[in-house]
């Protein structure tokens, strides 16, 4: 009666949190139909929409760390309503400016959204810790939650691209930023605080040496973006300097009774191959997003490839891929209890790989591509799902937190790094028609889908190395 009555109570909690990920999805599908509008509202070039996505992505790597680790220390639901908080603030500021900077440091804010999966997974890792089958159950919730996320995307993009056709664009802003205000008070009212959190003094100078690690990596990336940047020497030594900075601060958390970053967990033998996959995995789920958009946009009969499709066409497909996710995402907890996480995890791995690859023979036509798709989604959402429900398994009871947050981080800088070099790829080579147009090189597609299947491969094989009782339940606790 009283497991029961806990899983109820825990079935409850999941419900509140998967309106929390709904809520995160609609925010990631929601803007992407009307950002030539909020270029032309902001009076800029489209080309300078990637620094909101630049400036995020960026943000996203500082926090997810020293969040996840916050929530191990006073509490996940604490730092979730503290995430919500900042999100709906940058959210609400959206819709009443038009300045440039402000518009930028305000979407950069929103990027906060990136630890409410993380914080949610340690929550409900936490309170079902009394539960026997505890991996199981935290592997059905992440696919719950992560089946949220894609449905709010899919949502969020269709609303989206139907309200800014008929609705003055402040309007337009605002819809999203209600949203997440309600999902403050749902989070306080509806969630109860993960129970025993572990205290401990926060490591200041920790964060402080991996923000500035990150800042000068993702700098330099960036730079590496602009006109001549690839050229530019300085460009190249930020981003060796991020690089080098890693250092001090891996021996500076070896040194802290408490460090914000365990670097120990990356030796792990269940969790150092997790965090490579998430690495691995982030080269295409964030990466490849541009340029398989602009490639269908691309029209064959004027490059002589592409698919010429129209935006509601495009809409389409990304809608199919992240149906496949939710597919995906619901399939894991199936397959990982009938095999066992780590296959589940490896044979994800491989759908990506297979669906990236596909693309070298089978991309000039429309249903080539939605296949493709379907493929490469069905592995995403198992991932997406799978990667922090594994990482919150087999990390130490008092580093779930850490664990899943640290999933995230290390799969945006995988993005960020496979952004700028598909960003370099798809220039380089441009010749014909693309050269006088906006278009990406053919040889540049042909290295995206190419590095995102060697990539997801690479992630399989490691996880071969994986010891086979990974992201199984760990002793019971006793009562």
């Amino acid at each position: 009666m009283t497991r029961t009555r806990t899983l109820g109570t825990l079935a409850t909690v999941v419900g509140f949190l998967a309106f929390v990920e709904f809520t995160s999805g609609v925010l990631q599908g929601y803007y992407t139909p009307m950002l030539s509008d909020v270029a032309r509202h902001l009076g800029i070039h489209d080309a300078d929409v990637n620094w909101l996505e630049g400036a995020q992505l960026m943000l996203s790597a500082l926090v997810v760390p020293a969040f996840a680790k916050l929530g191990d220390m006073v509490g996940h639901k604490r730092m979730l309503l503290v995430s919500i908080a900042l999100t709906a603030a940058a959210a609400l500021a959206l819709p009443f400016t038009d300045s440039f900077v402000v518009f930028l440091v305000a979407w950069a804010l929103m990027g906060f959204y990136v630890v409410w999966l993380p914080l949610e997974i340690a929550l409900v890792w936490s309170r079902s810790r009394r539960i026997q089958g505890r991996s199981t159950i935290t592997a059905k919730a992440a696919g719950i939650l992560v089946a949220a996320l894609e449905g709010g995307a899919i949502l969020g993009a269709l609303v989206g691209g139907a309200l800014v056709d008929v609705l003055p664009l402040t309007v337009v802003l605002l819809v999203p930023a209600i949203l997440v205000v309600v999902c403050f008070f749902v989070v306080l009212l509806g969630v109860q605080e993960s129970p025993e959190p572990t205290g401990g003094v926060f490591d200041t100078v920790g964060v402080a040496l991996i923000s500035i690690a990150l800042l000068c990596f993702t700098g330099g990336l960036a730079l590496l973006r602009l006109e001549g940047g690839l050229e530019n020497p300085w460009s190249w030594t930020v981003v060796v300097l991020g690089i080098l900075l890693v250092v001090p601060f891996a021996l500076w958390e070896l040194r802290h009774p408490d460090p914000v970053i365990d670097v120990r967990m990356f030796r792990s033998p269940a969790l150092g191959p997790v965090f490579l996959t998430a690495g691995l995995f982030g080269v295409s789920v964030l990466g490849a997003q541009a340029p398989l958009s602009t490639f269908a946009r691309t029209d064959p009969t004027v490059f002589g490839y592409g698919l010429g499709t129209t935006g509601f066409a495009t809409s389409l497909i990304i809608g199919i891929y992240l149906i496949a996710m939710i597919a995906g995402a619901l399939l894991f907890p199936v397959v990982a209890r009938r095999w066992s996480p780590r296959v589940t995890l490896l044979c994800a791995s491989l759908l990506v790989g297979a669906g990236f690859l596909l693309f070298l023979p089978f991309h000039d036509s429309y249903v080539q591509v939605v296949v493709n798709m379907v493929v490469v989604g069905v592995g995403s959402g198992a991932l997406v799902a799978a990667l922090p429900a594994a990482a919150a398994s087999a990390a130490p009871a008092t580093q779930t937190g850490v664990a899943t947050g640290l999933t995230n981080s290390v799969k945006t800088v995988g993005g960020a790094i496979a952004s700028c070099v598909f960003g370099i790829a798809l220039l380089h080579g441009v010749t014909g028609a693309a050269a006088e147009g906006t278009a990406g090189s053919f040889a540049g597609y042909v290295t995206v889908w190419i590095v995102c299947g060697v990539t997801a491969l690479a992630a399989a094989v490691l996880l071969l190395f994986v010891p086979k009782e990974a992201f199984t339940d760990r002793e019971a606790v006793t009562v």
